[in-house]
């Protein structure tokens, strides 16, 4: 496996020689690059996110798939953390074609290559519409979209809403927060004025309230 590692690589030599291996790799075009340990943080945004893409979806000719598949981009390979394709999906493949959109929930040591190096492969592959970025602890996205010939980024925060024309749906982003960080413990996320009436009660009135945490 080691000669394999440091031997340049075609994408089909690649692609067989995964398939033999016990853990994921991606393909950098010229080497496979083995994939880095996640945190729970990240595990449970990129599971929350998938599911909450599926209700939306239902019905609907797109299916959301999470970072256990691969897809192709600009001669490379790649394991989104959660992408969407509305392209029928073959048995027993382990390649998403065509996403659509595609998602990464964004960590210290992926960060750079998720803004630089994927967003440049996805800008590059004509079948991806929206690339979207997730902060992990803030409510925060930043989204890259085709615009005609642009590929146009912007950063959504607060109460904006993750509009996915592509895909017919569309997430106000406090409702990812509370959905998609649902289990992470990340209770800062809840805003100031939401946690206010608790804390500016007395204890007792506080106790009798019907206020409840968000879930």
């Amino acid at each position: 496996m080691d000669v394999a590692l440091r031997r340049p690589m075609s994408l089909d030599e690649f692609l067989a020689w995964e398939r033999g291996q016990e853990l994921r790799y991606e393909f950098d075009g010229i080497r496979p690059a083995a994939m880095t340990g996640g945190t729970v943080e990240h595990s449970v945004i990129a599971t929350n996110l998938v599911r909450a893409l599926e209700d939306r979806l239902r019905d609907k000719p797109c299916r959301a798939f999470r970072g256990d598949l691969k897809i192709l981009v600009a001669g490379r390979v790649r394991y989104p953390d959660a992408m969407v394709t509305c392209s029928p999906v073959p048995r027993g493949t382990d390649v998403i074609p065509e996403p659509v959109v595609v998602f990464e929930v964004l960590s210290a040591s992926t960060a750079a290559t998720d803004r630089i190096e994927k967003n440049e492969e996805y800008r590059l592959t004509p079948s991806i519409q929206r690339y979207v970025m997730l902060e992990q602890a803030h409510r925060a996205a930043t989204v890259f979209a085709r615009a005609g010939d642009d590929w146009a980024g912007h950063v959504l925060t607060g109460d904006a809403a993750l509009a996915m024309p592509e895909i017919g749906v569309e997430l106000p982003l406090v409702e990812v927060a509370h959905v998609v960080f649902r289990g992470v413990g990340l209770d800062h996320l809840t805003s100031a004025a939401m946690r206010a009436p608790s804390r500016a009660l007395p204890r007792r009135r506080a106790l009798c309230t019907n206020w409840k945490k968000p879930r």
